[in-house]
């Protein structure tokens, strides 16, 4: 279909012919009905301030590893710890132990006195003395040791002077030529479990004359 043409007139732009159904005749619609239905197709598909996840900036890396290093030193801090109390835990129960044995071994010393008198008496004979042997095996296996041998330096911390006899040193000898006092005769032997002393050794001190007489 022709449309006529005034060359004196305005020009319009062109008509949109819109169909709803394919059998429906034609519907006329201005252009700018067109172009608003659009325009609200645009704004109703336009986001609503919203950013979408996918389009939201991702956290900065340094951000992310000085929380990783936060983290590490956390477990690190907590890993001392429980070292340090199983290491805690470890040591007070070996010092209880030690304390239960000393305890037990403590009460048994006099037997071992009386065991030692019988074997310089020559009373320690036959199955006594087997008995005698088991049992100090028994206690050696438990952490019992016995100490004080003659000519050792004496230490008053574990020797228990009984008797002294002072060294014969001439008048004017320099003092840092004087050894240290000894141990003599060993009248009762000392014990001890670990670190802990049962006992002290009782001994018979004596001087020794200047160094290199």
């Amino acid at each position: 279909m022709n449309r006529p043409t005034d060359v004196r007139g305005p020009r319009h732009p062109p008509l949109t012919v819109v169909r709803d159904h394919p059998d429906d005749s034609p519907a006329v619609l201005p252009p700018r009905a067109v172009q608003g239905s659009g325009a609200a197709d645009t704004d109703r598909g336009a986001p609503s301030g919203r950013t979408p996840a996918a389009a939201r900036p991702a956290p900065p890396e340094t951000a992310i590893r000085a929380e990783l290093r936060e983290r590490t030193a956390d477990l690190q801090r907590l890993k001392a710890e429980y070292d340090n109390y199983r290491k805690r835990v470890r040591r007070d129960r070996r010092a209880v132990g030690e304390i239960a044995v000393g305890n037990v071994l403590n009460r048994l010393v006099p037997v071992l006195d009386a065991i030692a008198e019988a074997a310089e008496q020559g009373e320690l004979t036959g199955g006594f003395r087997r008995v005698a042997e088991a049992l100090e095996a028994e206690l050696a296996a438990l952490g019992l040791q016995s100490f004080g041998t003659p000519g050792a330096p004496f230490d008053p911390t574990r020797h228990e002077a009984v008797t002294y006899t002072p060294a014969d040193v001439p008048p004017g000898t320099p003092s840092g030529q004087v050894e240290r006092a000894v141990c003599g005769a060993i009248l009762r032997p000392g014990y001890r479990v670990g670190d802990r002393l049962l006992r002290p050794a009782q001994v018979a001190v004596r001087g020794v004359t200047p160094a290199g007489r």
